[in-house]
């Protein structure tokens, strides 16, 4: 019972029960006792108990918390027997309740507690539902937006205040990562307390075009153009060959070089360089090796540009990378295919090329065995790293060469047993309604797709394991479903921002696929797949050019790689992705580095051999 004074944390759900000494009069009750807030009058049920000297009394709403009543009985009050009453007043506050955010939308999108949300646009709308009338200039003052620039936005509320309506009008940073915030401040209309809230969301992408629009035809030269100036610009100038990244200094890449080497095959024909030009170039870089390191013929993955030592390329990788060897192998016999048709008196040139491709000693890295080729070996460490060299991925081209070899060949049995390990390589189920013929699930990275195959042309190629035309499409088409679909939510991924291979990303370097998705996408491996997905890779490079260019365009073309979850897009430019791009959408265009190496007579005499045809 309360006494006489001023009382607080009543709740505001529980009925009020008066005790008298007497029975009280029920007829003088009902009239004489009343509830009031702010001097109104609330509705009362009565009941009565103890032979009346109980009075229940409930309020036929509920109360509001934190809320000031006056439970008042007046003087009009009589027991049964007549006897009078002293007015008394029983002032109270209810207690100081909690209301609840019960519903969140940004853009119609629904709160979601687990992750960030994405898509949200430049001006976007909030609404905001909660359990009891909300306070609103507490809620003015208690609402925030981290993570870029947010002007300050319009906030409108029902007519019961428990749903506030707050716009952006002034546009917000695109493709940025933003956390809408109440605070711990934020009260409900009587002073109720608000639990803090956050949602973080990402804003599109700014769709204004950052270039100026020109055709896809001379688009694609752009590409090829300014990647080339990588290889050209930027090759070592004492050996000519091609730095591994753009911040590598001495350290020449021979994967990278063997690219590079098509690359220029390019170059002369789209009139970035001339033929003279080029022919001085490959005479010095021919000129380089012929004291450089080899090992039984074989170069190394990296090399000092300037003194043609190996640099090892991890702890035990100081000698021979066979699969290294074969990249720099097809650009060299595409080269020498071109000088035959294009300039037959370099005949100095053509006889190099022929030393250093007979002198590979390709049988040798099957170690005297017949189960497979092996991938390093180093005079220090011989055979410790122990790598047989197995498909289905990018290294079919070291079988197709050694095959192929004049002097160092290899037996069909090692290329069934070692490549297709005995017929293990096949896969034969479907992703996302797409049938993948060799390798692991979904793929993998999709460099598979395209560094065996910048000379080797898949568009006819198949022997008893698959179609490779079929299977790079599939690769390429299940690639870009998989980045569509975007099973792990990460910002960016769309039909047209698609391309998971090997690449830097913010933590190093990764080979991105399906199975090792960490948000990365990798330009070459969209603008690579042209030939086999075009209109899906002329989609992703339109995108990159025109809607990323401000992000993602740089000195030597597209930057190796983004991840805008992270909000990092890299710094740096890789041999190994932007020799593809230049020779992909070549042959996509002309099929001019297909056509060049695939008329080497030892070429074809190796897929022959293979059980190839072609």
């Amino acid at each position: 019972m309360m006494t006489d004074g001023s009382v607080n944390e009543i709740p505001i759900d529980r009925p009020f029960e008066l005790i008298f000494s007497a029975p009280v009069d029920a007829g003088t009750a009902e009239t004489a006792i009343a509830l009031l807030r702010d001097n109104s009058a609330l509705e009362l049920q009565f009941q009565y108990a103890n032979g009346n000297r109980n009075v229940r009394i409930t309020p036929k709403q509920r109360l509001d918390y934190n809320t000031a009543y006056t439970l008042a009985i007046s003087n009009e009050l009589k027991s049964q027997g007549g006897a009078g009453f002293t007015a008394q007043d029983l002032r109270f506050r209810t207690l100081n309740g909690t209301s609840s955010l019960t519903g969140f939308t940004i853009d119609g999108k629904a709160q979601n507690a687990f992750t960030y949300l994405t898509g949200i646009s430049l001006q976007p709308t909030v609404q905001l539902t909660f359990s009891l009338a909300v306070d609103t200039s507490s809620l003015r003052n208690n609402v925030d937006l981290t993570g870029g620039t947010a002007g300050t936005p319009e906030i409108s509320f029902s007519a019961d205040q428990k749903q506030a309506t707050i716009r952006y009008l002034s546009p917000l940073e695109d493709w940025t990562r933003y956390t809408f915030l109440i605070g711990e401040g934020l009260q409900g209309k009587n002073g109720e307390i608000m639990e803090a809230f956050s949602q973080e969301f990402y804003t599109v992408v700014d769709e204004t075009p950052k270039f100026p629009m020109i055709s896809d035809e001379d688009l694609l030269t752009l590409v090829q153009e300014q990647t080339f100036r990588y290889f050209w610009d930027f090759g070592h100038p004492g050996s000519g060959l091609a730095r591994e990244r753009n911040t590598s200094g001495e350290t020449v890449t021979f994967g990278g070089s063997g690219f590079g080497l098509m690359a220029m095959i390019v170059g002369v024909e789209r009139g970035f360089i001339t033929l003279d030009q080029a022919l001085e170039r490959w005479q010095q870089i021919l000129n380089f090796l012929e004291t450089a390191d080899r090992f039984h013929g074989a170069f190394p993955h990296w090399m000092d540009g300037t003194t043609g030592k190996v640099r090892p390329f991890s702890e035990r990788d100081n000698g021979a990378d066979l699969v290294e060897t074969a990249f720099f192998v097809q650009g060299l016999l595409t080269v020498r295919q071109y000088l035959q048709q294009k300039a037959p008196m370099q005949t100095a040139l053509i006889d190099q090329i022929n030393r250093f491709w007979r002198e590979v000693e390709w049988d040798w890295f099957a170690r005297g065995e017949q189960e497979a080729l092996y991938w390093h070996w180093s005079p220090d460490n011989e055979w410790a790293i122990n790598l047989p060299i197995r498909g289905h991925n990018e290294t079919q081209i070291v079988y197709i060469l050694a095959a192929a070899s004049p002097t160092h060949t290899i037996s069909k049995e090692l290329y069934d047993s070692g490549y297709a390990r005995s017929g293990q390589m096949v896969n034969g189920n479907s992703f996302y309604g797409i049938e993948l013929p060799l390798g692991i699930n979904y793929g993998g990275p999709l460099f598979f797709a395209h560094y065996s195959y910048l000379g080797l042309d898949p568009r006819n190629l198949q022997d008893q394991y698959a179609n490779y035309w079929t299977q790079n499409v599939n690769h390429s088409r299940i690639n870009h479903a998989y980045c569509a679909d975007n099973p792990k939510n990460y910002v960016g991924y769309s039909d047209k921002c698609w391309g998971l291979t090997a690449s830097d990303n913010q933590e190093g370097y990764s080979a991105h696929s399906p199975n090792n998705d960490k948000g990365v996408i990798t330009p070459t491996a969209a603008v690579s797949s042209i030939p086999y997905t075009p209109e899906e890779s002329m989609a992703a490079i339109r995108h990159f050019y025109y809607t990323l260019g401000d992000r993602l365009w740089g000195q030597y073309g597209f930057y190796d790689a983004f991840n805008p979850t992270e909000d990092w897009v890299a710094g740096s430019f890789l041999a190994i992705d932007q020799g593809p791009m230049i020779i992909m959408i070549e042959n996509y265009r002309t099929g001019l580095l297909w056509d060049l190496f695939m008329s080497s007579p030892e070429v074809k005499n190796g897929l022959t051999k293979l059980g190839f045809t072609y």
